[in-house]
């Protein structure tokens, strides 16, 4: 049995705590999953796993060959990348992550552009809000929306990132429109739950003003925002990559246009510049060149 692909599907389950979802990510069966996993113990002597009905979790053998086969894969990706760039084509697979809602409305399209110029290469998104540690999980490069992103992490600027606040014209109808940011105070108000869920700061010119607003609905992901604001729940505040489509449409209103939320800027985070691979140092040059003119 190919132990490079067994390291592969142990080191999914370590990641994951499922044979399932290993199963389904890698397209295989949970039986060829499990073998290939009692195959890499067999192979070392050693229990890697400790399997429960609700969980699974590593030994302390387990631990260390995560570490070693995590280094053993990267290492595979790189000769296989830097072996089969012929005529300047690249090959392999990058892993990416980035906020549900960006892949959505933005990342997604560009990515499906950039494979159409490299068709040998691969792309695997993991839309997250959460944050996953980009060496224990893979991935090359994380997309994130910060004012102070990971110093751990080399940071390169993608593009900036302004928000609006908006509603429906079937909820400004109904609540009326707020003429001064005190207002909002008065409104139903939909709330990223990680970002300014219940102080909303605004500014206008040299002015600038917090408010305390009354949240009957948040979510941790703009895109449910969105749908919610559309559906006449409240005003909520939300990037223009996601909302300037709709605010073009009519299906949402801009409310107190001339306040705007702090503006935070949209980066491409990955661990370290050494042994960056071809694939990634093209990818990151294509998002800079396509987010320097922005629709948005």
């Amino acid at each position: 049995m190919d132990r490079l692909t067994a390291m592969q599907v142990f080191a999914e389950v370590a990641t994951s705590g499922s044979f399932s979802a290993t199963a389904d990510k890698l397209d295989m069966s949970r039986a060829m999953v499990t073998r290939y996993v009692a195959e890499l113990e067999q192979w070392l002597g050693a229990r890697l796993l400790q399997r429960t009905t609700r969980s699974v979790t590593l030994t302390d053998a387990g631990e260390t060959c995560l570490r070693r086969s995590q280094q053993m894969l990267a290492l595979m990706e790189n000769v296989e990348e830097e072996t089969t760039i012929s005529g300047g084509e690249l090959r392999g697979q990058l892993r990416l992550t980035c906020a549900m809602s960006f892949g959505y409305a933005q990342l997604a399209a560009v990515l499906a552009d950039f494979l159409a110029l490299h068709p040998q290469l691969k792309i695997d998104l993991n839309v997250s809000e959460g944050a996953l540690n980009l060496v224990d999980a893979r991935i090359d490069l994380a997309i994130r929306i910060s004012a102070e992103p990971d110093p751990m992490l080399i940071a390169r600027p993608l593009a900036r990132c302004d928000s609006l606040l908006v509603a429906s014209p079937a909820y400004l109808d109904s609540h009326g429109t707020p003429q001064a940011p005190q207002d909002l105070k008065q409104h139903r108000c939909l709330s990223h739950a990680n970002f300014g869920k219940s102080v909303w700061h605004l500014g206008r010119g040299a002015e600038s003003t917090q408010v305390s607003v009354v949240s009957r609905f948040s979510a941790n992901d703009a895109t449910a925002l969105l749908k919610a604001a559309m559906a006449g729940g409240g005003i909520a505040m939300l990037p223009t990559y996601l909302v300037n489509p709709v605010v073009a449409t009519g299906e949402l209103s801009a409310v107190l246009p001339d306040w705007q939320a702090p503006v935070v800027t949209i980066y491409a985070l990955y661990p370290s510049r050494r042994n960056l691979s071809p694939a990634v140092r093209a990818l990151l040059d294509y998002l800079v060149q396509r987010f320097e003119t922005l629709p948005w």
